[in-house]
């Protein structure tokens, strides 16, 4: 499921080291602005503690993690929208992705320089969200201008859109991002084809240093990105960009006695990740047999056939029924006899909407 998360940011904020530790791809990190002109993908696994459950109840010949898509994207500067710097290559690769991650510094050091001189990340996360705004208001109006001429005549279907564009324009002119305006369920698709920039969710990446990781509400820019991000309703992860790049490098048993001494239970990368994929709506069923134990990446709300066919197409050609138990009640039963020997062990047709935590072993003939 080729979905991933953009990792956005004026430059020298820690977004390239941030990278590089999700990664350890070795995306340049260089103390000037357009350090990474081109994007750089990174296939990370997603940290889930009911798979090595799973490994141990079942024991398989192997445990397949499913994977998350990360994109860096070079540092966003103030005038993008208008071409500034490499503006408007940074905003076509945003275009591509599917959510935004960005990176907003918490830290003070003198040895690396803030492009605008100071630190201040509302000032950073209003820079980048107002050129992403400027960007979708000129594309919204070339828009409006094709769609008006159709509306004078009454076309229905322009006269709808006609409408919802306004209702667009108007937020955007008043600095609202798309995410933040109430659409119906049927304006919903329309804005879903428009690819609009604000309109991808979002979450906010605060940047601290390392002495300040065990403790982050001690830090006064933390506070205020979290008062911002509330207003938007989206989600703040705390991170030390350059611990984490140091933690990438360790065995995980080092990683826990490193995490341990920092104070802290899990890496900043781990709650990215997870924050990442359930931003993007995306859930996790299992498959697990004496072969191999597989974690599977599905959008949530889709129904048994078409999670089958995300293992192969067959699957869902040839549908017949899900054999499916929930993670917590084969959990609670130790192994799979004694789940169905308890009644927990369902026969789900076309019409199941499969769950985060399934356990499927699905029937199919072609």
């Amino acid at each position: 499921m080729a979905l991933t998360a953009g990792i956005v940011g004026l430059p020298n904020v820690g977004k390239s080291t941030l990278f590089n530790a999700i990664t350890q791809a070795g995306a340049e990190a260089a103390n000037y602005p357009f350090a990474t002109i081109d994007p750089n993908v990174g296939i990370v696994e997603v940290p889930d503690e009911r798979l090595n459950k799973l490994t141990e109840l079942v024991k398989p010949k192997k445990t397949v993690p499913t994977a998350f898509e990360f994109t860096d994207i070079a540092g966003i500067v103030k005038g993008a929208s208008k071409g500034e710097g490499l503006g408007n290559q940074f905003l076509s690769h945003i275009r591509q992705v599917d959510a935004i991650c960005q990176v907003v510094r918490c830290f003070e050091d003198e040895n690396i320089t803030h492009v605008s001189g100071k630190v201040d990340p509302i000032d950073d996360i209003e820079i980048i969200n107002l050129e992403l705004i400027l960007a979708d208001l000129e594309s919204v109006n070339k828009r409006f201008q094709r769609v008006e001429k159709l509306a004078r005549q009454k076309d229905k279907e322009a006269l709808v859109e006609y409408e919802l564009l306004n209702k667009i324009k108007e937020g955007l002119e008043n600095d609202q991002p798309v995410r933040a305006i109430e659409f119906t369920e049927e304006q919903e698709k329309t804005v879903k084809g428009l690819h609009l920039l604000t309109s991808k969710p979002t979450l906010y990446v605060a940047n601290v240093s390392e002495d300040e990781v065990a403790d982050p509400d001690s830090n006064e820019n933390v506070q205020k990105v979290k008062e911002y991000a509330a207003n938007e309703n989206a989600e703040v992860i705390v991170v030390c960009a350059r611990i984490e790049e140091e933690i990438a490098e360790l065995e995980p048993e080092e990683k826990e006695e490193f995490l341990e001494d920092l104070g802290i239970s899990e890496s900043g990368l781990d709650k990215l990740i997870k924050a990442s994929y359930n931003l993007l709506g995306l859930a996790t069923y299992f498959t697990a047999g004496e072969q191999e134990v597989r974690a599977w990446t599905f959008r949530q709300g889709i129904k048994a056939p078409q999670a089958a066919g995300i293992i192969h197409t067959d699957f869902e050609r040839g549908f017949i029924r899900a054999e499916t138990v929930s993670y917590g009640d084969l959990v609670d039963a130790g192994n799979m006899a004694t789940a169905r020997e308890r009644g927990k062990v369902r026969l789900e047709g076309k019409e199941y909407i499969v769950q985060d935590g399934d356990v499927i072993h699905f029937r199919f003939n072609v």
